[in-house]
């Protein structure tokens, strides 16, 4: 199966935990896009979704799906989202496209979380792939020393800016063994808006797509 083939299993199998009359929150990427398009196929028993960035709110909107806006809804039955890399324990790297604070702030609100992905993106240890951190502008340089701190190596995602107006750094070099700690360290430095690992809120199921048909991991 193709990679495209993979996300198509995940994203319809997702379907099944979205509850009907409910509003979705929906997120970033282009797995997340292929569960959009299924999404639309029921939208007439949705009330809506919540997007967790202005590329997603475009696309529901062209689907036909009303886009709420996340201050309105009081709790989200389900927010459903891909993932750079994820561990059997379904702590996460997110934000290769660039959303991870709002995609963190709507998987807050979400009684669950159902993160879909191709069997590529799990991973025994997280760290391969860059951790982005979202950073308020002037705190970019020093933000940049306290990784340097940390054993990461960061660099500016050039020509990048946030749909909150902020930049991102991309980190390497990080093995990450315990990504709640870490979490918590790098959200406590000034100037972070947020890192993009998702380990005190990660996800509440995993649905992987292998050649062998799509599996299931439940925290």
């Amino acid at each position: 199966m193709t990679q495209d083939e993979l996300k198509l299993a995940v994203a319809r199998e997702a379907i099944k935990y979205v509850e009907e009359d409910s509003i979705v929150g929906v997120g970033t990427g282009s797995t997340a896009n292929f569960f959009i398009d299924e999404l639309a196929k029921m939208k007439g028993r949705i009330d809506g979704a919540v997007a967790s960035s202005e590329a997603t709110a475009t696309r529901l909107k062209e689907r036909g799906i009303r886009v709420v806006e996340l201050n309105s809804v009081g709790e989200l039955a389900v927010y459903v989202d891909g993932a750079d890399e994820i561990t059997e324990h379904l702590a996460m790297i997110k934000g290769g496209g660039g959303a991870l604070t709002r995609e963190k702030i709507v998987a807050a609100v979400a009684r669950k979380f159902v993160c879909i992905a191709d069997g590529s993106k799990l991973v025994p240890t997280l760290g391969e792939f860059p951790l982005p951190v979202e950073v308020i502008p002037m705190a970019r340089s020093w933000v940049g020393r306290q990784m340097v701190k940390l054993g990461g190596i960061p660099r500016l995602r050039e020509g990048f800016t946030t749909d909150n107006g902020n930049l991102i750094i991309d980190v390497s070099g990080l093995k990450i063994l315990n990504p709640p700690e870490l979490e918590q360290a790098i959200n406590n430095i000034p100037g972070v808006v947020t890192v993009g690992l998702f380990a005190q809120r990660g996800a509440d199921i995993l649905l992987l797509g292998t050649p062998n048909g799509v599996k299931t991991y439940r925290r």
